[in-house]
């Protein structure tokens, strides 16, 4: 660690967010605050504190001419930018409640959201979108105005353009809010039915920024890449208020098609993400290392091995030993070239989400990133738990951050406490009551365990599959493994009920047409159907789950080459599975797995 000093703006002197930002703007006025990228110039462009608080001014002068008043919800469905920060920070000046939601979710899904909160403004991402929109509107009839950007003129009553919305200049001061008013309603992820609005208040989301700064060193200097939705907790928090209480810059990833690209020219110091994106690139390594010679992939092993080994070591967990003097060359060699792809100056990386595969992890610290990953949930603001660089076990989930308590039901589900816990779910008490209990426990609905101060998931008490034989196996540990093979973008695993496990993926197109090629297959579904196939296939999940126990074996495989997707209602706007549209859709398949084998 560096010998910078920190710089926070927490509680006392900002007990709301729309408070910590004015005091940010006001003690950092010249410094950067924001970067993204005008496609009109094809430039990058940067933004100071004191410039987006000038801008933020506008932004509420415009909602004030609205005749909102404070409580009153107000939507955004727009990608990561600048505009998403300056319409929230207006918006809470005013004791407005904001509802994010994903620019990219269906419109019904959308439609609906937008008609539980009782949002009354909502700000798109374009006209392309409302267009789409539109039609799924007609019950939302408390929707009084839609803000879009760009060019493009629409013919709609609620429809107005963002440069004749925006006033030239804002005068209308900030309205009086409280640290315990309700600051967001955040939609959960709904894998099982619709989605829920959580209800979090200033308060909650501060304490979480507060303990989460007490686990982790942030810096002015620190330059975060942004590419997480910001509808996404685990980004605004992380990735938002936390750089603002802590005075570092954030960068706005174009897409994350092109993060790559994004990283090598903004070259950030800390990332926020999900294991998905580093499995994307863990496949990418492992491909083009199986199509070089042998002796690169021996040397890519070894570097990963010692600096595994160098790391268990300095976290006090290992003996030292000869190889270690290896460690600089390999680095050199191997490390550092990889994590130039990453812009060369990444400090360090927050996994978060879902769980980090073990050999994900061991692979990306071994090549010398500080890859640490922690545990939430929207209902908790959201960071639980967090392993920190100086006591991090990969393994696990980390440990409790500052002010929250933890313990294990009779059935080993996590219960949590702490001033982070959401206030409850928007107009819906039964679910409250089922998610907190009356001490104030909020049931997690994961299973897990403890070991010293570290904690550790065994997997979600929801997700868990009984097979016939009474063995319970936990899904999402073997879906992560058989995802680490390049052949395979999607995986869910199936056998509820069932004598064995089977699994549905859907394949990588690159990757199958060279194994295709390889087994004089056509590249197309057809050769996916074929014994040949079939049995490439398992073998390569075999060898993913050989660390398991013999019951978690997967006997039986289909394979698809059209991806699931959120327009197709098979994934969430997080890109989670959803289980149970995933099964309906490919109920006819999943049948004849099992009569295959009887």
């Amino acid at each position: 660690m560096t010998a910078q000093a920190t710089e926070k703006l927490l509680e006392p002197s900002a007990p709301t967010l729309d408070g910590l930002f004015r005091a940010r703007a006001e003690r950092s006025p010249e410094r950067p605050a924001y970067r993204w990228y005008d496609r009109a110039t094809a430039e990058w462009r940067e933004i100071t504190w004191g410039e987006t608080g000038a801008e933020v001014a506008r932004w509420r002068a415009a909602l004030a001419a609205e005749g909102l008043v404070s409580g009153e919800r107000v939507a955004v469905a727009q990608r990561n930018g600048v505009q998403w920060i300056l319409f929230e920070q207006a918006a809470l000046s005013l004791g407005l409640v904001v509802v994010p939601l994903y620019p990219d979710d269906r419109p019904d899904s959308l439609a609906w959201q937008l008609k539980d909160s009782g949002a009354r403004l909502l700000l798109l991402q374009d006209a392309g979108r409302w267009h789409r929109l539109q039609p799924a509107l007609e019950e939302v009839t408390q929707l009084v105005r839609v803000v879009i950007p760009g060019s493009e003129r629409v013919t709609d009553q609620r429809a107005t353009a963002l440069d004749e919305w925006l006033p030239a200049v804002g005068n209308v001061p900030p309205a009086p809010v409280h640290s315990d008013d309700l600051a967001t309603l955040v939609y959960t992820s709904g894998t099982y039915g619709r989605p829920k609005g959580v209800m979090l208040s200033h308060r909650n989301i501060l304490s979480n920024v507060r303990a989460a700064l007490e686990q982790i060193d942030v810096y002015p200097s620190d330059r975060f890449l942004s590419f997480l939705p910001l509808a996404h907790m685990l980004e605004r928090t992380g990735g938002y208020y936390l750089p603002m209480a802590a005075g570092a810059c954030v960068a706005f990833a174009r897409s994350v098609a092109q993060l790559s690209m994004d990283f090598a020219s903004q070259r950030p110091t800390a990332v926020i993400a999900v294991p998905r994106i580093f499995e994307t690139a863990y496949g990418r390594i492992t491909q083009r290392l199986a199509d070089g010679p042998r002796w690169r992939r021996t040397l890519f092993d070894t570097a990963v091995r010692v600096g595994w080994r160098r790391f268990k070591y300095r976290q006090g967990c290992a003996a030292w030993h000869p190889s270690l003097l290896a460690g600089p060359l390999l680095r050199r060699l191997v490390g550092r070239p990889v994590l130039e792809r990453l812009g060369g100056r990444l400090r360090i990386a927050v996994s978060g989400g879902a769980a980090l595969s073990p050999e994900l992890a061991r692979t990306f610290i071994g090549l010398g990133l500080d890859l640490c990953q922690g545990y939430g949930l929207t209902e908790a603001s959201p960071v639980v738990t967090f392993n920190p660089p100086g006591n991090n076990r990969p393994e696990s989930i980390g440990v409790l951050l500052p002010g929250w308590e933890a313990r294990f039901d009779s059935g080993g589900e996590l219960l949590v406490r702490g001033p982070s816990v959401m206030r409850g779910y928007w107009r819906n008490p039964k679910a409250t009551a089922e998610a907190i209990d009356r001490a104030g426990w909020l049931h997690t609905g994961d299973l897990g365990e403890q070991r010293g101060d570290h904690f550790y998931l065994t997997g979600r008490r929801k997700e868990i599959l009984v097979l016939s034989n009474g063995e319970n196996v936990p899904p999402a540990a073997l879906e992560g493994a058989i995802a680490l093979d390049p052949l395979f973008e999607q995986v869910m695993v199936v056998g509820e009920g069932r004598p064995f496990l089977s699994a549905l993926v859907v394949v990588n197109g690159e990757v199958w047409g060279q194994v295709a090629e390889r087994f004089e297959l056509p590249a197309d579904a057809t050769g996916l159907m074929q014994s040949a196939a079939r049995e490439e296939m398992l073998r390569r999940i075999a060898e993913r789950l050989h660390a398991f126990p013999a019951y978690a074996k997967v006997r039986q495989v289909y394979a698809t080459l059209d991806g699931w997707s959120i327009e197709s209602g098979l994934l969430t706007p997080t890109l989670k599975v959803r289980r149970n549209a995933v099964f309906s859709r490919y109920a006819e398949e999943i049948a004849r797995l099992y009569q295959a084998k009887r």
